[in-house]
């Protein structure tokens, strides 16, 4: 059973592990609760006392919000977990004029199935700031 969790009260570092395969320097789990905690809306899925997904919005407030985040454990994977999310958060933002993501090319199909559309855009990354 997965239940949804709508702040990190109940999130312990020692809940999450097994994300962000293959990133060069990944974050711990601390800075993860850290980065949910100062995001405007953010939702874990928990099952048997495990992170076993997320997503986090950040925003104006007011009309645009970007979804930087959504990740779901790789033993947890094609379940509908991430489908659920989603929705979850687009719910979370119904009354923004733009809901925003970048994904890498492969996963367009997904979003767009959700009621995305793919459009370009421009990145800037700082490595140095993983580590």
């Amino acid at each position: 059973m997965i239940s949804f969790h709508y702040d990190s009260a109940d999130i312990r570092p020692d809940m999450i592990d097994g994300f962000f395969v293959g990133w060069p320097s990944p974050p711990n789990a601390q800075t993860l609760i850290d980065v949910m905690d100062g995001s405007y809306r953010r939702i874990w899925a928990v099952a048997d006392g495990k992170v076993v997904g997320y997503i986090n919005a950040i925003s104006d407030g007011v009309l645009n919000a970007f979804i930087p985040w959504l990740e779901v454990h790789p033993d947890y994977q094609e379940q509908g977990i991430g489908r659920e999310l989603v929705e979850r958060m687009v719910a979370e933002l119904e009354l923004m004029y733009a809901i925003d993501l970048m994904c890498d090319e492969e996963l367009i199909p997904y979003y767009e199935k959700l009621g995305f559309m793919a459009a370009t855009g421009a990145v800037r990354r700082n490595r140095t700031a993983l580590t």
